[in-house]
């Protein structure tokens, strides 16, 4: 159980600081926004929490403060991943309207866990803390600790119910990354409902001194945990997905700006005023700024080279290998001959498209090395 604490917030904490860096870099997105707010609940409430359930004081503060920040901080992320489906949901004006209404729940829940944790007696603030950890043990019959416990797991149950049910919904019309990550975040929430519900009713129970069995609230914890992972990896799914396709378009555009440099040299060599970028940068071959630009120009400088040397490509044997004839009508037209052929087409793929086109370029370029 320890060991699934502490991966539990060694993973929060490393998508934590992913959702930051894509929040800096798209900080007007609400979607994102929203993500960020799920993942930072979990994340910054995970210590209070592990304090709270030890009888520790945590930076100054006591054990019934920091699990009042605890369940704060959950119940913000909850909130953020409502914002998450309102605004995938509707558009912009309509969904702040919405987040806005649904931010008067959170704010009255959270005002009122607030007056019940001040209302606590002293000697009884460290068992009050324990009593998510205690498996039915701690103080029964104490109106401010049932309250504290049963409205933050009540708000808790509410937000996973209904995310759940939205989840589901919208995973059915969706785009197939965000279709996955919704399947993911939808069997995280419906590990978390019965969990919730059955702290709940270990709330109400306990204050009327019949506590539930403590092999239940074992099954609750076992719910909760990976329930909270499942959650935090299908909210980060689509964007990490995304990423990552966009690096496999880098990779392949980068080796492929690399093949077609010897097609690329010779054609460069005979016809440098067809160069898109007049005075290439240092090291541009080794370079990983500008790939799609760099890779773009470099098969369009190709393409134009081999119509202007096409007439004289034209003139040489046709059983010979292209690039062979390539070679020939090059060293032809260097040597001053003038070609009295049309430019013809060179290298032209069997299908449609520029990546059939660029596989022929790079056949090209393979062969004259």
């Amino acid at each position: 159980m320890e060991y699934l604490k502490e991966t539990q917030g060694l993973v929060a904490l490393s998508v934590f600081a992913v959702m930051l860096y894509l929040l800096a870099r798209r900080p007007h997105d609400p979607r994102l926004r929203s993500v960020t707010g799920l993942v930072a609940g979990w994340a910054i409430g995970h210590p209070f929490g592990r304090a709270a359930a030890d009888g520790r004081w945590f930076l100054g503060l006591d054990p019934m403060i920091c699990q009042l920040i605890q369940h704060s901080m959950l119940q913000i992320g909850v909130y953020g991943l409502i914002c998450f489906f309102i605004f995938s949901a509707l558009d912009d004006a309509k969904a702040r309207r919405q987040a806005l209404i649904q931010l008067a729940p959170l704010l009255l829940c959270i005002t009122i866990m607030t007056w019940a944790v001040l209302t606590i007696p002293d000697d009884l603030r460290v068992a009050a803390a324990r009593v998510p950890n205690s498996l039915g043990g701690g103080p029964t019959g104490i109106l401010a600790i049932t309250v504290f416990y049963a409205l933050g797991n009540g708000y808790l149950l509410y937000g996973f119910a209904t995310m759940f049910v939205w989840a589901r919904r919208y995973a059915r019309g969706a785009e197939p990354r965000l279709r996955r990550g919704l399947l993911i975040t939808s069997t995280g929430l419906a590990l978390l409902v019965p969990a919730d519900a059955i702290f709940v009713a270990s709330n109400v129970s306990r204050y009327f001194g019949e506590p539930l069995p403590r092999w239940l609230l074992t099954v609750a914890v076992w719910f909760l945990l990976p329930g909270v992972l499942l959650c935090c990896i299908g909210v980060v799914y689509p964007i990490a997905a995304m990423r990552i396709s966009a690096t496999r378009l880098w990779l392949r555009h980068l080796r492929t700006y690399h093949r077609l440099a010897p097609l690329w040299t010779l054609l460069n060599q005979s016809f440098p005023e067809d160069a898109l970028h007049r005075v290439p940068s240092k090291g541009d071959a080794f370079s990983l700024r500008g790939v799609h630009r760099r890779y773009y120009r470099r098969v369009i400088e190709c393409r134009d080279g081999l119509v202007r040397i096409s007439p004289y490509v034209a003139e040489t044997p046709d059983e010979l290998p292209l690039s062979e004839r390539l070679r020939a009508g090059l060293e032809t037209r260097r040597a001053g001959a003038i070609a009295m052929r049309r430019p013809v087409a060179l290298a032209v793929p069997e299908d449609d498209g520029l990546d059939a086109d660029v596989r022929e370029l790079e056949k090209l370029a393979v062969a004259l090395r």
